[in-house]
């Protein structure tokens, strides 16, 4: 047994099949084009780092916001609290 349940002829029928359905030079294509593609992204994350410092600002930003905000809310209950 092989992975969940399939064994390793099941495997092989499936790539015999999609070889002749796909065919093995578009296969090839496919394959060159996602590693490009992995390639291309990897790059782009490499080359830029500090491209999420400001949105990592405004992200605290909104959070001290957001925590004043709570600190009133609860300061308005506890008085209300009081007043009953």
């Amino acid at each position: 047994m092989g992975l969940g349940g399939i064994s390793i002829w099941q495997l092989l029928i499936v790539l015999v099949i999609v070889v002749m359905i796909f065919g093995t030079k578009k296969l090839r294509n496919m394959g060159g084009d996602l590693g490009t593609a992995v390639k291309g992204f990897k790059k782009s994350v490499k080359e830029d780092p500090g491209s999420d410092a400001p949105l990592k600002s405004q992200v605290e930003e909104e959070s001290d916001k957001d925590g004043e905000d709570l600190s009133e809310m609860t300061e308005d209950s506890t008085e209300k609290k009081d007043n009953t």
